[in-house]
């Protein structure tokens, strides 16, 4: 039995990655999606999340790349002293995460405070991820799942991809990218242990994170045919690129319209369907 969620990251970043997500919902193959708490076009995903009850909708918790919802001062492991902003990038995250120097309880705190956003907007979330997978990381891991409890949310993102099929050559220029999600499944056992204690749910793994930002037509017919049987979560970034998507720092622009046509694309159906891959949603869990 193969069984896939595909979730749309980034909901509430801005209108047009809103009008995108709808779209990729309605249109294609998108049955999920997380939404960012603190994102400049939250109350509209608010309003086309409520308009749905076709989907899931989650919440995309952020430690980096953005403003929390608390006051910073309360989070110094999190915000550098003076700023109002959390650090920007994965790297210094993932250094202070695992040399010990996050503090879990303003993790949690903050992911409470995200979480609880969107409860206080009428959304009941079914699961939890993180911008960067920024949760793969224990420290981080341990305060989000404590959030979760807390907030009554039972599903989580495995953000560990399955990397040895051999799709990922067909495309230059991804070898970088799976070298490093390579290295980072040295923490894939303890992160199952850790959402079994937690009394959590989470899919076998991810497909499409080594592929982001380069994904095409031809590598995600590949992606499906070499699908395992299982649980899995293909990850995507559908999106308009306009001029709010322009100003914000981020890698993903182009690429997200690119994601858009792939999503919604009848071949992409059709080429689920021949594997008898079943759609599902963090619901389905």
């Amino acid at each position: 039995m193969r069984r896939l969620i595909v979730n749309a990251d980034d909901f509430g970043l801005t209108h047009g990655v809103n009008r995108a997500i709808a779209e990729a919902h309605h249109r294609g193959i998108v049955t999920s999606t997380t939404l960012m708490a603190n994102a400049g076009a939250f109350d509209e995903a608010v309003l086309l999340a409520n308009s749905s009850s076709g989907w899931s909708v989650g919440c995309h918790l952020v430690l980096v790349d953005g403003e929390p919802l608390l006051d910073p001062s309360r989070l110094p492991s999190l915000v550098p002293r003076g700023s109002r902003r959390f650090r920007d990038g994965l790297g210094v995250f993932a250094l202070r995460a695992l040399s010990g120097w996050l503090d879990t309880d303003q993790v949690e705190a903050e992911a409470t405070a995200q979480i609880r956003k969107l409860q206080s907007h009428h959304l009941d979330p079914s699961h939890i991820d993180s911008h960067k997978h920024t949760h793969m990381f224990p420290g981080a891991l341990t305060g989000m799942l404590r959030a979760a409890r807390t907030c009554g949310v039972g599903a989580i993102r495995n953000p560990f991809e399955m990397v040895a099929a051999n799709f990922v050559r067909m495309q230059q220029g991804l070898w970088k990218r799976r070298a490093q999600v390579r290295t980072l499944r040295g923490l894939a056992g303890g992160f199952r242990k850790a959402v079994a204690r937690a009394g959590l749910r989470t899919p076998d793994g991810t497909l499409g994170i080594v592929a982001t930002g380069s994904l095409d037509a031809q590598l995600f017919r590949a992606i499906a045919e070499h699908m395992p049987e299982g649980t899995w979560e293909f990850v995507c970034h559908p999106g308009y690129l306009d001029d709010d998507l322009r100003s914000i720092p981020t890698r993903l622009r182009e690429s997200r319209e690119r994601e858009l046509a792939i999503l919604t694309s009848p071949e992409s159906r059709q080429a689920l369907a021949s594997r008898g891959v079943e759609l599902i949603s963090y619901r389905d869990l």
